[in-house]
This record gives C-alpha cells, sequence and structure tokens, in this order.
C-alpha cells in the first residue's frame, strides 16, 4: 500500500479542521446555506440541455428557484424563477421549450430574455408603473459547456475563482463533443461534508474499493491541492480490462478525480472520452441529495461507456454505504473532530475554506 503525501500548489497553506458538532447541528446548515452556497458558484447545467432557441430548464441553488433559458436571440440567460407580480413561481415544468413564459396566478408573460410581454390586469395608467418589471436575472457564466451561476451579486467572475482548473481541462479535448446523457439522485443519510471528505482522499480506496485500486496505479496516486479545488488521479495499471475495454488502447488511460469548492466534484474515468458531475446538495443538517451526470457523446452508449458507468456507480455505492456510518459517529459522544495524515490534506483545504466562510 502506498499513502502519498498531498503536495500543496494553492496560495497558501491549511491547517483547521472541522469539529464533528458541525456536521450535525441544523444551526450551521442554516449558516452554510446563507454563507457557503448562496455565495459561490454553482453548476447548474450543460449547453447541450439548451441545443434549440427557446428551450428551458429549471432548478434551485440554495432554496432559490431558478430558471434557465436560451433566448430567441440565441443568447443563454439565468433568471429567478419568481414572478414579478406576486412572487409566484414562474415555470413548473423541469424542462422544455416555449416562446413565452407565462405565470399561472395572473396571466403575467415574459419574454426568453427575462423582458415583461403582457400584464392582463395592468392598463392605461397602471401600465407605466409596471414597464420595468422584468424578470431578476442571476449571475451566471459558461466555461467548458457547463453552466454555472452565483446569487452573490459581487462574487468574483467564475474564470477567477478557481486557479487554473479550466486551462487544465484543455488538455481534454474531446469535452467539447460531449453533452449531457443523464442524470440520477440519491438521498444519503449523512451531512454532505462528510461525503466531500470522503472524496477527498483515498487512503480508504485500499479497503473500501478493490475494483477501483485493481485498475489503478496505486503507487503513483497524487491528490494535490490548488487555490479552491483539488485534483487527484493517476495511470492504469498494464494490462488492464474494464468489462470490453482494454485500457491500454483506451481514449482515456489515466483517471483524474477533481473537486471544487464548496460541493462539485467532477470525475473523468479511464475509457472512452467521459466526464461526470457529482454534486452534493444539503436537504438538511444530516441529509444530502446526491446528484449524478454523466457525459458522453452520444445517448446510445456504447458498451464500453456502459461497462465504465457501472465501474463509477460501484465506486460511489461504496462511498455512500462509509458515509452513512460515519455520520452516526458524528453523533456519539466519543470523539468531537478527527485526525488527518498528510496523504488526508485534501479535507484539511476543504476544513479550512469551510471555517473561513462561515467566520471562524
Amino acid at each position: 500500500m502506498s499513502y502519498n503525501p498531498v503536495q500543496n500548489k494553492a496560495s497558501k497553506t491549511f491547517e483547521r479542521t472541522l469539529t464533528y458538532d458541525l456536521y450535525t447541528d441544523p444551526k450551521v446548515f442554516e449558516l452554510e446555506q446563507e454563507f457557503i452556497f448562496s455565495k459561490s458558484w454553482q453548476l447548474v447545467g450543460h449547453v447541450s440541455q439548451l441545443e434549440k432557441n427557446g428551450a428551458f430548464f429549471t432548478t434551485e441553488v440554495a432554496g432559490e428557484p431558478i430558471i434557465v433559458t436560451r433566448g430567441m436571440d440565441g443568447e443563454i440567460r439565468a433568471f429567478y424563477n419568481v414572478c414579478p407580480h406576486r412572487a409566484t413561481k414562474l415555470e413548473k415544468k423541469e424542462s422544455g421549450q416555449k416562446k413565452i413564459l407565462q405565470c399561472g396566478y395572473h396571466g403575467w408573460t415574459f419574454h426568453l430574455d427575462g423582458q415583461l410581454n403582457k400584464a392582463p390586469n395592468f392598463s392605461g395608467e397602471d401600465a407605466a408603473c409596471i414597464s420595468d418589471r422584468c424578470l431578476r436575472g442571476v449571475r451566471m457564466e459558461i466555461m467548458q459547456s457547463f453552466i454555472f451561476v452565483n446569487l452573490d451579486d459581487d462574487a468574483k467572475p467564475l474564470s477567477e475563482s478557481y486557479g487554473d482548473f479550466f486551462s487544465r481541462l484543455d488538455k481534454y479535448p474531446f469535452l467539447g463533443e460531449l453533452k449531457r446523457i443523464n442524470s440520477k439522485t440519491r438521498v444519503i443519510k449523512a451531512n454532505w461534508k462528510a461525503f466531500i471528505d470522503n472524496y477527498l482522499e483515498c487512503d480508504h480506496c485500499y479497503v473500501a474499493h478493490p475494483s477501483f485500486v485493481s485498475t489503478l496505479d496505486m503507487k503513483n496516486y497524487q491528490i494535490i491541492t490548488c487555490d479552491n479545488y483539488s485534483v487527484q488521479g493517476t495511470v492504469v495499471k498494464p494490462d488492464k480490462q474494464m468489462g470490453t475495454v482494454d485500457l491500454n488502447e483506451a481514449e482515456m488511460q489515466g483517471g483524474e478525480f477533481f473537486w471544487l469548492w464548496p460541493n462539485l466534484m467532477m470525475t473523468i474515468y479511464p475509457g472512452p472520452g467521459n466526464i461526470a458531475t457529482i454534486q452534493m446538495i444539503p436537504i438538511d443538517h444530516e441529509t444530502t441529495l446526491g446528484v449524478y451526470t454523466y457525459y458522453f457523446r452520444d445517448e446510445n452508449l456504447t458498451q464500453e461507456e456502459k461497462d465504465l458507468v457501472a465501474f463509477a456507480e460501484q465506486v460511489r455505492q461504496e462511498d455512500v454505504e462509509l458515509v452513512e456510518l460515519e455520520q452516526v459517529g458524528f453523533r456519539s459522544r466519543a470523539f468531537n473532530k478527527g485526525v488527518y495524515s498528510q496523504s488526508e490534506k485534501g479535507i484539511v483545504q476543504f476544513h479550512d475554506m469551510v471555517l473561513e466562510a462561515l467566520g471562524k
């Protein structure tokens, strides 16, 4: 077994760690919604979901309803999915295609660029007072075809928020060919931070992920902390198969796994061109919604791509079982915090950032 020390290439060092009450206290959950999820870039979708003018999809960020549209001018925009008349949720469908958005309460309608179209119950002198009642926009940026939003109007641009992360993705030319194929969700009975902790180290891989360690060269497995993200990975072992895939002949002959502050993970597995995203969205202080989304070239998956998904799903199931057991221990009076080896310092980066965001 090899446990390589984490390399720190971030512009600062990290030392502080979380106590277990921060995984079990409902008041902390409320603070995180306000100071972490409402002030960070959150992945909401992919441009492949909006291929045609008039397409839209809806989502939530930190409890806020959001709608993302491709206007009739071809521009992608994001708005609060709230009618400016009386605050009713505007669009109820998860996705679709429309020329006009209509509120189901009083019939107000809006163009897909957010501009007011008609307000049936305002006419004459009344009409003048609502001429600027448009949908409220949300900050949105697109990088590598991924759509991000930030509820904080004063946040740094996405391109400046994660160091060299997006330029690092340039070495994967196949990313521009991929589209969102499917998304799965599961409720995890653990605090969202427990899953991030788990993802940020691979010391447990020898015990919990036999298929993973039998496929990848763990002697050279390396974790690197960077500015507001981290990356880990290695190459495949010689003469390895993943189902029907000869990994030494595959498009991707290694695995690279990214974490972006605060709750987004991007994984590129050995095999044909691929990327998957994992988002941990807190439901409450001890329950998390895991969102797993796969991106391939075509929705009709090849056998090689199906084998890759099966490999990834096995690892994820093993991780969920671990963090749910960990949540039980967080509630115990036995210990109040963990200890972290040199190969677990990716967790310390995350913990330090949580504490800083919460003003601790």
